[in-house]
């Protein structure tokens, strides 16, 4: 359970009160987690954050910081993030109870990470975009915002359960596939190569993008691409391009003979 357990990374975006960092700390060392990642924190080290931390000094001695999102979710094969509202495009939702089981069963296969936004207006839409899954917390809809802390809480406590209750012989189980989810940072690779590929074909248009590439994003959320797939999914994208390119020197060639 515990090397399991430490493949859950907790992180904070862009945190502006250090006492959150530590009240965060203490939280999640009270269900049982550890991995506390923070990105971009506006103050850490804080003598702030070891004062809220109590007795989870320990936690905040093993923090990771970094610069970017992207580093903060680098190697995961499930990444939820937190949304405190509906989004003008719906993302596949987890209750805090489903996030905890879903939790529970992919840390026997590979690393997670959780992600909690500002204090001040959550996470953005192109982070949360970077997600698998979003999971909203349903608080009291006339007072819903919750102190970060809280709100993680929360997930960590739904998480430990989910653990407890399948120690003690609670089955929980999900669709098992041959292959395991495709990283994160593969997928973003592959929605690089995927833009490239569909502007080449002048399907899309960088300077007038719509929404055209977060509902490709939260397409291929829903499916869930496993390494094989995404792999053939990037050669069919090479395949096209290659053929486009081919299909360039032909018009090419003839246009100079014409010529």
């Amino acid at each position: 359970m515990q090397e399991r357990l430490k493949r859950i990374r907790m992180v904070m975006v862009n945190t502006t009160h250090p006492g959150n960092i530590g009240a965060a700390a203490r939280a999640i060392k009270n269900m049982g987690l550890s991995s506390l990642v923070l990105v971009d924190p506006k103050e850490f080290p804080s003598p702030k954050a070891v004062w809220r931390a109590a007795g989870a000094v320990d936690v905040l001695e093993n923090v990771k910081v970094v610069s970017t999102l992207d580093e903060a979710i680098s190697g995961c094969g499930l990444v939820v993030g937190t949304s405190a509202r509906e989004r003008r495009i719906p993302w596949p939702l987890l209750t805090p109870r489903e996030c905890g089981d879903r939790v529970c069963v992919e840390s026997q296969e590979h690393d997670i990470a959780i992600l909690f936004g500002r204090e001040d207006r959550g996470l953005t839409n192109e982070e949360l975009q970077k997600c698998n899954y979003h999971v909203h917390i349903p608080a009291n809809a006339d007072y819903s915002s919750l102190n970060i802390a809280a709100a993680m809480q929360v997930i960590a406590y739904e998480i430990r359960m989910s653990f407890l209750n399948q120690e003690a012989g609670q089955a929980i189980t999900f669709d098992d596939w041959d292959m395991p989810p495709a990283k994160q940072q593969d997928l973003e690779m592959y929605y690089t190569h995927l833009e490239e590929t569909l502007a080449k074909l002048g399907f899309y248009d960088p300077k007038n993008p719509r929404q055209t590439m977060t509902r490709m994003r939260r397409l291929y959320s829903r499916v869930r691409m496993d390494e094989m797939e995404l792999s053939i999914m990037r050669g069919m994208l090479t395949s096209i391009q290659n053929y486009i390119y081919r299909t360039n020197q032909k018009t090419d060639s003839s246009d100079e003979e014409t010529q």
